[in-house]
Protein backbone atom coordinates (compact mmCIF):
# COMPACT_ATOMS: atom_id res chain seq x y z
CA UNK A 1 0.00 0.00 0.00
CA UNK A 2 0.90 3.78 -0.54
CA UNK A 3 3.53 4.06 2.60
CA UNK A 4 2.73 7.89 2.62
CA UNK A 5 -0.81 7.23 3.77
CA UNK A 6 0.37 4.50 6.10
CA UNK A 7 2.35 6.81 7.59
CA UNK A 8 -0.21 9.08 8.21
CA UNK A 9 -2.68 6.50 9.53
CA UNK A 10 -0.18 5.82 12.26
CA UNK A 11 0.15 9.36 13.39
CA UNK A 12 -3.84 9.68 13.22
CA UNK A 13 -4.33 6.62 14.66
CA UNK A 14 -1.87 7.00 17.69
CA UNK A 15 -3.28 10.97 18.53
CA UNK A 16 -6.67 9.72 18.54
CA UNK A 17 -6.10 6.20 20.71
CA UNK A 18 -4.75 8.67 22.80
CA UNK A 19 -7.48 10.29 23.62
CA UNK A 20 -9.23 7.91 26.83
CA UNK A 21 -12.38 6.62 25.49
CA UNK A 22 -15.15 3.57 27.50
CA UNK A 23 -11.79 1.15 27.02
CA UNK A 24 -9.54 2.80 28.17
CA UNK A 25 -11.15 4.07 31.08
CA UNK A 26 -12.17 0.40 32.12
CA UNK A 27 -8.51 -0.47 31.88
CA UNK A 28 -7.33 2.57 33.91
CA UNK A 29 -10.58 1.27 36.68
CA UNK A 30 -9.42 -2.35 36.74
CA UNK A 31 -5.81 -1.52 36.94
CA UNK A 32 -6.30 0.71 39.86
CA UNK A 33 -8.96 -1.50 41.91
CA UNK A 34 -7.28 -5.57 40.80
CA UNK A 35 -3.40 -4.13 40.85
CA UNK A 36 -1.10 -5.89 38.86
CA UNK A 37 -2.77 -9.14 38.03
CA UNK A 38 -5.19 -8.04 35.61
CA UNK A 39 -2.99 -6.15 33.53
CA UNK A 40 -2.20 -8.98 31.00
CA UNK A 41 -6.10 -10.19 30.67
CA UNK A 42 -7.27 -6.76 30.17
CA UNK A 43 -4.42 -6.52 27.35
CA UNK A 44 -5.51 -8.98 25.99
CA UNK A 45 -9.83 -8.35 25.82
CA UNK A 46 -8.67 -4.87 24.25
CA UNK A 47 -6.47 -6.96 21.30
CA UNK A 48 -9.55 -9.35 21.09
CA UNK A 49 -12.30 -6.53 21.18
CA UNK A 50 -10.76 -4.22 18.68
CA UNK A 51 -10.53 -7.27 16.05
CA UNK A 52 -13.61 -8.09 16.60
CA UNK A 53 -14.87 -4.69 15.65
CA UNK A 54 -12.76 -4.49 12.90
CA UNK A 55 -13.49 -7.58 11.42
CA UNK A 56 -17.53 -6.95 11.71
CA UNK A 57 -16.26 -3.33 9.61
CA UNK A 58 -14.25 -4.96 7.26
CA UNK A 59 -16.14 -7.41 5.95
CA UNK A 60 -19.36 -5.29 5.32
CA UNK A 61 -17.11 -2.67 4.03
CA UNK A 62 -14.68 -4.63 1.74
CA UNK A 63 -17.66 -6.10 0.02
CA UNK A 64 -18.83 -2.65 -0.34
CA UNK A 65 -16.24 -1.16 -2.01
CA UNK A 66 -14.94 -3.06 -3.78
CA UNK A 67 -18.64 -3.39 -5.39
CA UNK A 68 -17.84 -0.33 -7.21
CA UNK A 69 -15.80 2.85 -7.41
CA UNK A 70 -19.29 5.03 -6.85
CA UNK A 71 -19.73 3.05 -3.39
CA UNK A 72 -15.80 3.54 -2.95
CA UNK A 73 -16.42 7.29 -3.28
CA UNK A 74 -19.70 7.51 -1.76
CA UNK A 75 -18.22 5.79 1.34
CA UNK A 76 -15.58 8.00 1.55
CA UNK A 77 -17.82 11.19 1.02
CA UNK A 78 -20.20 10.26 3.78
CA UNK A 79 -17.23 8.79 5.84
CA UNK A 80 -15.87 12.43 5.50
CA UNK A 81 -19.09 13.99 7.19
CA UNK A 82 -19.31 11.93 9.95
CA UNK A 83 -15.66 12.66 10.91
CA UNK A 84 -15.99 16.08 10.56
CA UNK A 85 -19.47 15.72 12.67
CA UNK A 86 -17.22 13.89 15.43
CA UNK A 87 -14.86 16.59 15.37
CA UNK A 88 -17.03 19.42 15.79
CA UNK A 89 -18.55 17.97 18.71
CA UNK A 90 -15.71 16.67 20.32
CA UNK A 91 -14.95 20.44 20.39
CA UNK A 92 -17.88 21.81 21.69
CA UNK A 93 -18.12 19.21 24.92
CA UNK A 94 -16.93 20.01 28.05
CA UNK A 95 -15.28 18.86 30.47
CA UNK A 96 -16.95 15.13 31.42
CA UNK A 97 -16.31 13.14 34.42
CA UNK A 98 -14.32 10.43 34.09
CA UNK A 99 -16.34 7.64 35.44
CA UNK A 100 -13.99 5.11 36.90
CA UNK A 101 -16.05 2.60 38.42
CA UNK A 102 -15.58 1.03 41.86
CA UNK A 103 -14.89 -2.82 41.36
CA UNK A 104 -14.77 -5.61 43.87
CA UNK A 105 -10.87 -6.64 44.26
CA UNK A 106 -12.09 -10.35 44.02
CA UNK A 107 -13.32 -10.49 40.30
CA UNK A 108 -11.67 -13.09 38.57
CA UNK A 109 -9.42 -11.92 35.61
CA UNK A 110 -11.99 -13.73 33.45
CA UNK A 111 -14.86 -11.70 34.59
CA UNK A 112 -12.57 -8.46 34.00
CA UNK A 113 -11.63 -9.94 30.55
CA UNK A 114 -15.22 -10.80 29.43
CA UNK A 115 -15.94 -6.88 30.43
CA UNK A 116 -13.29 -5.29 29.06
CA UNK A 117 -13.62 -7.00 25.87
CA UNK A 118 -17.47 -6.65 25.58
CA UNK A 119 -17.17 -3.27 25.85
CA UNK A 120 -14.25 -2.63 23.34
CA UNK A 121 -16.12 -5.30 21.01
CA UNK A 122 -19.75 -4.02 21.04
CA UNK A 123 -19.31 -0.25 21.04
CA UNK A 124 -21.63 0.49 17.92
CA UNK A 125 -20.07 3.52 17.62
CA UNK A 126 -16.13 2.19 17.40
CA UNK A 127 -17.89 0.01 14.41
CA UNK A 128 -19.58 3.05 12.56
CA UNK A 129 -16.03 4.86 13.03
CA UNK A 130 -14.05 2.51 11.79
CA UNK A 131 -16.16 2.24 8.56
CA UNK A 132 -16.08 6.11 8.16
CA UNK A 133 -12.13 6.30 9.43
CA UNK A 134 -10.23 3.58 7.54
CA UNK A 135 -11.39 4.47 4.02
CA UNK A 136 -9.97 7.65 4.00
CA UNK A 137 -6.53 5.97 3.96
CA UNK A 138 -7.06 3.87 0.98
CA UNK A 139 -5.52 4.46 -2.61
CA UNK A 140 -7.34 3.33 -5.61
CA UNK A 141 -4.30 2.56 -6.92
CA UNK A 142 -3.66 -0.32 -4.55
CA UNK A 143 -5.33 -3.83 -3.75
CA UNK A 144 -8.38 -3.19 -1.44
CA UNK A 145 -8.26 -6.24 0.50
CA UNK A 146 -4.55 -6.27 1.20
CA UNK A 147 -5.21 -2.02 2.48
CA UNK A 148 -8.25 -2.75 4.72
CA UNK A 149 -6.56 -5.97 6.64
CA UNK A 150 -3.20 -3.85 6.97
CA UNK A 151 -4.82 -0.82 8.20
CA UNK A 152 -6.73 -3.53 10.79
CA UNK A 153 -3.99 -5.33 11.96
CA UNK A 154 -1.50 -1.70 12.61
CA UNK A 155 -4.85 -0.38 14.38
CA UNK A 156 -4.95 -3.29 16.64
CA UNK A 157 -1.30 -3.08 17.24
CA UNK A 158 -1.31 0.51 18.43
CA UNK A 159 -4.25 -0.13 20.61
CA UNK A 160 -2.80 -3.05 22.35
CA UNK A 161 0.57 -0.58 22.94
CA UNK A 162 -1.65 2.26 24.08
CA UNK A 163 -3.73 0.04 26.51
CA UNK A 164 -0.72 -1.36 27.40
CA UNK A 165 1.03 2.12 28.71
CA UNK A 166 -2.08 3.39 30.36
CA UNK A 167 -2.33 -0.16 32.38
CA UNK A 168 1.11 0.57 33.23
CA UNK A 169 0.68 3.58 34.59
CA UNK A 170 -2.60 3.65 35.81
CA UNK A 171 -2.43 5.98 38.71
CA UNK A 172 -0.60 8.41 36.91
CA UNK A 173 -3.35 8.27 34.29
CA UNK A 174 -5.75 8.50 36.59
CA UNK A 175 -4.80 11.66 37.61
CA UNK A 176 -4.27 13.13 34.60
CA UNK A 177 -7.63 12.42 33.63
CA UNK A 178 -9.40 13.88 36.38
CA UNK A 179 -8.17 17.33 35.35
CA UNK A 180 -10.32 19.70 33.57
CA UNK A 181 -7.11 21.13 32.21
CA UNK A 182 -6.29 17.98 30.36
CA UNK A 183 -9.31 16.88 29.37
CA UNK A 184 -9.89 20.10 27.83
CA UNK A 185 -6.97 19.18 25.82
CA UNK A 186 -7.75 15.72 24.57
CA UNK A 187 -11.12 17.32 23.01
CA UNK A 188 -9.27 20.20 21.24
CA UNK A 189 -6.62 17.91 20.15
CA UNK A 190 -9.00 14.83 19.12
CA UNK A 191 -11.55 17.15 17.67
CA UNK A 192 -9.13 19.04 15.65
CA UNK A 193 -7.75 16.06 14.35
CA UNK A 194 -11.35 14.89 13.69
CA UNK A 195 -12.35 17.80 11.74
CA UNK A 196 -8.65 17.96 9.92
CA UNK A 197 -9.59 14.13 8.52
CA UNK A 198 -12.99 15.14 7.49
CA UNK A 199 -12.40 18.24 5.65
CA UNK A 200 -9.32 16.53 4.02
CA UNK A 201 -11.81 13.85 2.72
CA UNK A 202 -14.60 16.30 1.76
CA UNK A 203 -11.71 17.91 -0.35
CA UNK A 204 -10.45 14.92 -1.72
CA UNK A 205 -13.64 14.01 -3.26
CA UNK A 206 -14.72 17.12 -4.93
CA UNK A 207 -10.74 17.28 -6.66
CA UNK A 208 -12.02 13.73 -8.10
CA UNK A 209 -15.24 14.92 -9.14
CA UNK A 210 -13.88 17.87 -10.34
CA UNK A 211 -10.97 16.09 -12.26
Amino acid sequence: MNIDLWIAFVAASSILLIIPGPTILTVISYSISHGHRVKLPLIAAVALGDSSALALSLLGLGTLLAHSAFWFQLVKWVGGLYLLYLGIKMLRSGVKPTGFGSSENNDSGWKLFTNTYLVTALNPKGIVFFIAFLPQFISPAYGLSQQLWMLAITFVVLAVLNATLYALFAGQARILLSSDKTQRAFNFSGGSLLSIAGLWALSAQRSVEAG
